[in-house]
């Protein structure tokens, strides 16, 4: 499907409304809460531990929730990449609280480490134990492709596909390069990801996309979803 964006604002139905930082307290999820509402993004993007919050936040509009699942909660360079190792019943006890709460799509961190090792039973089980608890909500994993060679890349999306997930999705936006600069999603990734998952599956680019350029080339390049936190500056153009 070839999604035509003409103008800012006609990016914000594709766009997760993010705040993800650790320190966020509950009156910037209301901000952000607002701000979707007002823009008409697809979701807010946020921490576990806020969902129920967000929802009550965002009663009477049409803006969804969306958390993530197994996040990192610091800032790493890609050779001390190791997110999503945690315990797959973790994730399973994080997913479950999320989805009593309110959420109506999981974003999930895969286990790099394992993917990085060939280990396709595991990171197979580990999404599969997710989508279970999903149970039929819109579950999107997180390959962290910045970390990954091209040839993971693709394995990463075969899983997923092979697990039949929703989205596969570029980043979490929490590896920086020695500079300090996010690696985050990239047009050649966007359109690695989508060649491997074809129409099959939805591919979200994340990390990074500060300004409409860069968030009109994703969505040109074969992103149906955004996760963006400088969304309000995007659709106003900047």
């Amino acid at each position: 499907m070839i999604i035509r964006i003409e103008k800012p604002a006609d990016l914000a139905p594709y766009i997760d409304h993010t705040n993800l930082k650790p320190e966020a307290k509950p009156e910037d999820i209301t901000k952000l809460c607002e701000e979707a509402k007002k823009y008409g993004f697809a979701t807010v993007c946020i921490r576990s531990e806020f969902v129920k919050f967000a929802k009550g936040a965002l009663v009477g509009s049409t803006v969804k929730v969306c958390s993530v699942i197994g996040f990192p909660r610091e800032i790493v360079g890609p050779e001390n990449c190791h997110f999503g190792n945690m315990p797959t019943e973790e994730k399973v006890k994080e997913a479950q609280k999320a989805i009593r709460d309110g959420a109506d799509e999981l974003d999930m961190v895969i286990n790099i480490d394992e993917l990085k090792n060939d280990n396709e039973e595991y990171v197979n089980n580990d999404i599969l134990r997710v989508k279970v608890v999903a149970d039929g909500k819109t579950l999107k994993v997180i390959i962290e492709a910045r970390v990954l060679s091209d040839e993971q890349k693709i394995l990463a999306c075969r899983i997923a596909e092979d697990v039949d997930v929703d989205f596969v999705k570029t980043s979490t936006g929490f590896v920086k390069d020695k500079n300090g600069k996010t690696l985050g999603a990239t047009v050649e990734d966007v359109k690695l990801m989508r060649k491997q998952v074809g129409d099959k599956l939805g591919v979200k680019a994340s990390g990074g996309i500060g300004d409409y350029v860069t968030a009109k080339a994703m969505i040109e390049a074969g992103a149906n979803r955004l996760g963006c936190s400088a969304s309000v500056k995007i659709v106003g153009g900047e």
